[in-house]
């Protein structure tokens, strides 16, 4: 290796290292500022996150990967407007939902992705209780299946992205009482459905 590669790949070690320790508040504000870096940097740092979310909204991943694309371009023009009341993630998440919902309209179709969460695990769970639920993971689908678009939702946000109830209420726009109450209803409704298939309502 030549002394100017070697010169080159120190200083792109020390720039990976930067970037890591770089807030993802931070690298909005330089966003904000036109810098293409740190528009690289938060892509590679939540791409992947977006995409699983817009999976649960849409069929296929070239459509995901698509909307994947515009939250972030939508990011790029609106950078400089985010005043960081919430997590950069949470900004993210409503800016993609808002972005699959207008996708699916477009489809005119009112209804979100079935392949909603495979279960719902309690943290305090232990690995026999935690296989048990993945044994009986196709009974539980197919009461989630039975739920409400916004209930399920709710469910997906709460147990597969673990947001929390008041990040839940900004990504869609409702108010913390009301994401609460919904995701009562959906536990208590998928209890019901469990119950009516002779199985435990302790699973939720």
């Amino acid at each position: 290796m030549q002394y100017s590669d070697a010169i080159a790949a120190v200083a792109a070690g020390r720039r990976r290292s930067a970037d890591k320790e770089t807030s993802d508040q931070v690298l909005v504000s330089l966003i904000g500022q036109g810098d293409k870096h740190a528009m690289q940097v938060l892509f590679g740092r939540h791409n992947v996150r977006v995409f699983r979310f817009l999976m649960r909204f849409v069929d296929g991943e070239a459509t995901a990967e698509d909307l994947v694309s515009e939250v972030f371009i939508e990011v790029w023009r609106n950078a400089a407007q985010f005043e960081a009341r919430s997590q950069v993630s949470t900004w993210l998440l409503a800016i993609a939902r808002h972005k699959a919902l207008s996708a699916l309209r477009r489809r005119s179709t009112d209804d979100l992705d079935d392949d909603v969460i495979e279960f719902i695990e309690d943290p305090s769970d232990n690995p026999e209780v935690t296989l048990q639920k993945t044994e009986r993971n196709e009974i539980l689908r197919d009461c989630l299946k039975q739920l409400s678009p916004a209930h399920r939702e709710i469910v997906d946000l709460v147990y597969y992205h673990e947001r929390t109830i008041d990040d839940v209420a900004e990504i869609i726009g409702v108010p913390p009482n009301t994401v609460k109450t919904r995701m009562f209803y959906a536990r208590k409704r998928i209890g019901e459905l469990l119950t009516a298939r002779g199985l435990d309502r302790a699973w939720v």
